[in-house]
C-alpha cells in the first residue's frame, strides 16, 4: 500500500498532471461562482478537450474541476442565495442570513475548512477502501453486477428531487438509447433506420454536452429566472472566530462520517448527503430555532457532508466501475474513451490512473484551501458577469471542442438535439441524470443481464439463488414499494 501510494504521488508530481490539479480547481472555483453553471455542465464542455491528453491527465482535471465546483458553488449561496450548484441548496439557508447579518467572510472560511476535512476524511477512505473493494469485487459475477445496476438506477431515481415517476420515465429513455447501435452479443442492427451514423450507437460525449452543456445553458437563459441580488462584495475577515470553530467543530465531524458513508450509495451525491447532514444538526444542536436564522452549523455541516460524498463516490467508479452519480458517470465516460474499463482490474492494469488520481485529489485538495480562504474576495468579483453574456461563448465552445474530436458534424447536430430536449425536459419537470446515469449503464445491464441469462439457461432464478444478487433485488423492490404507498397516500389523501 505504501509503494502504490508513493507511486502514484510519483505521478501526480509531474509537471503535467501538477499543472491539471491547478488549472482544474482555479477553473472549478471560478464556474461554481457563476450562477446557472456546474460541475456536470462544466465537465461535459471540457470532455472532447480531454481527448489529446493522457487517461490520467484527463481525470486529474475533471476531478478538479468537480471539487472546485463543490465550493464555488458555496459563494453564491452565501452571497446571491441562489446554489451555484445543487449541492449547495442548503447551504443557502443559514449562509445568505449570515451575509445580511455581516457575516459572509466567516460563513465562507468555514465552509473552506469544512470542505478541506470532509475531502480529507473521504480520500483516507478511498485510499484503503476502494482497493479492497476492487478486491472483493472480483468475486462478483454478471448477476450482482446486473443487480447492481438496476439498483443503482432505483435509488438515483429514489433520492433524486421531483417526481419518482418522471425519474423512471428518463431512465427508460436512456435505457432505450443505449440499444441503439449494434447488439453487443449477436452483432444484430438495433433501432438504426438506414442511418449509417446510427449503428455506432449515440455518442455519450455528445448526448451529455447536448443536455448539460446546451440544455443547461438554455433553461437558465428562458425568462422568468431569478438572477438573485448581491448581498455584498464586502467580504472582510474570512477566518472564522474561536467561537465560530467551536460551535463548528462537530458539525464538520458528523458531516465528514455522513457524507463519506452516504456517497458510497448509489444516487448519494452531494445534495442527499448535505440535506441529511442538516437535519442531523438540527436534531442534535441545542438551540434549533436558530438554524434559518444565520447558524453557523448549518453551513459548517452540509458544506462538509457534501464535499465528503462527492470524494468518496471515486470508491465505486473505481473499485467496481459503477458510476452512482451523474457527475462520475461522465468521468467513467472519459475513462472509456481513452479505452480504459474502470472496474475490479484498474489497480493492477492501470496502476497509474487509479493512484494518480487518488493522490492528485489529496493535492487539490490543499490548493484548493490555499486558494479558497485568502483569494475569496477575487472571486466574488466574478459574479459582477452577466450569465446572457456567458452563454452565447459557452454554446459555442462546447460545439467546436466536439466537432475537433473527430471532424463529424453528425455529433454536433446530435448535442444541438440533446439540448432542445434537455431544456423541454427541465420545463416539464424530468430530471436529466436519470437519463444519463440509464444510458451509461445500459451497457453494464445488458450485457451482464445476457450473461447472466446463457449461465442459467435463459431462467431468471440466478438472480435469487445468488445470495448478493437477491438482497440488491429486494433492496430495490423495497424502493418501488415504498414509492407506490407514498404517491397512493398522496392521492388519497
Amino acid at each position: 500500500m505504501t509503494d502504490a501510494i508513493l507511486h502514484g504521488f510519483a505521478v501526480a508530481v509531474e509537471p503535467a498532471n501538477l499543472l491539471a490539479v491547478l488549472v482544474g480547481c482555479v477553473l472549478g472555483i471560478v464556474v461554481g461562482v457563476l450562477p446557472g453553471l456546474g460541475p456536470i455542465t462544466t465537465i461535459s464542455i471540457l470532455i472532447p478537450f480531454t481527448y489529446a491528453m493522457s487517461p490520467a491527465t484527463a481525470i486529474i482535471l475533471l476531478a478538479g474541476v468537480y471539487a472546485g465546483v463543490m465550493y464555488g458553488g458555496t459563494v453564491t449561496s452565501v452571497l446571491l442565495r441562489l446554489p451555484g450548484e445543487a449541492a449547495s441548496v442548503v447551504t443557502a439557508i443559514d449562509g445568505y442570513e449570515m451575509a445580511k447579518r455581516g457575516r459572509a467572510g466567516p460563513a465562507l472560511g468555514i465552509s473552506a475548512i469544512g470542505s478541506f476535512v470532509g475531502a480529507s476524511v473521504a480520500l483516507i477512505g478511498l485510499t484503503f477502501f476502494a482497493p479492497g473493494l476492487a478486491d472483493l469485487a472480483l468475486h462478483l459475477g454478471p448477476p450482482e453486477y446486473a443487480a447492481l445496476a438496476v439498483l443503482g438506477l432505483l435509488l438515483i431515481a429514489y433520492l433524486g428531487s421531483g417526481s419518482f415517476a418522471k425519474a423512471m420515465v428518463a431512465a427508460g429513455a436512456g435505457l432505450f438509447l443505449a440499444t441503439v447501435g449494434l447488439d453487443p452479443v449477436s452483432g444484430a442492427v438495433r433501432f438504426a433506420g438506414d442511418s449509417l451514423q446510427l449503428v455506432e450507437g449515440f455518442d455519450v460525449v455528445a448526448i451529455v454536452l447536448g443536455l448539460f452543456g446546451i440544455g443547461e445553458v438554455l433553461y437558465n437563459l428562458r425568462p422568468g429566472q431569478a438572477q438573485g441580488t448581491l448581498m455584498t462584495n464586502k467580504i472582510g475577515r474570512v477566518m472564522p472566530s474561536a467561537q465560530d470553530l467551536r460551535l463548528s467543530r462537530g458539525p464538520i465531524g458528523r458531516g465528514s462520517l455522513l457524507g463519506t458513508l452516504v456517497g458510497l450509495i448509489p444516487g448519494g451525491g452531494g445534495l442527499v448527503s448535505s440535506l441529511v447532514s442538516y437535519g442531523v444538526e438540527r436534531r442534535v444542536a441545542k438551540n434549533p430555532q436558530e438554524f434559518g436564522n444565520g447558524a453557523i452549523q448549518g453551513v459548517a455541516g452540509p458544506e462538509t457532508a457534501n464535499n465528503a460524498s462527492s470524494t468518496s463516490a471515486f470508491v465505486p467508479l473505481l473499485s467496481l466501475g459503477i458510476p452512482f452519480n451523474v457527475t462520475v458517470s461522465l468521468l467513467f465516460s472519459v475513462l472509456l474513451v481513452h479505452g480504459i474499463t474502470p472496474g475490479p482490474q484498474l489497480v493492477d492494469e492501470h496502476p497509474d490512473v487509479f493512484w494518480g488520481v487518488i493522490a492528485s485529489m489529496y493535492i487539490g485538495n490543499v490548493v484548493l484551501l490555499i486558494l479558497s480562504l485568502p483569494l475569496v474576495g477575487v472571486f466574488v468579483q466574478i459574479l459582477r458577469l452577466k450569465f446572457s453574456v456567458l452563454a452565447p461563448l459557452i454554446i459555442t465552445v462546447s460545439l467546436l471542442g466536439l466537432y475537433t474530436v473527430d471532424n463529424n458534424t453528425w455529433n454536433v447536430w446530435v448535442a444541438i438535439t440533446f439540448g432542445v430536449v434537455g431544456y423541454l425536459m427541465r420545463l416539464w419537470g424530468f430530471p436529466l441524470g436519470p437519463l444519463v446515469l440509464a444510458f451509461i449503464l445500459g451497457e453494464i445491464l445488458e450485457t451482464s443481464l445476457r450473461q447472466s441469462l446463457i449461465l442459467s439457461d435463459g431462467g431468471f432464478g440466478i438472480f435469487f439463488s445468488r445470495p448478493v444478487s437477491l438482497v440488491i433485488l429486494v433492496i430495490g423492490f423495497a424502493l418501488v414499494i415504498h414509492s407506490v404507498i407514498g404517491w397512493f397516500r398522496k392521492k388519497v389523501s
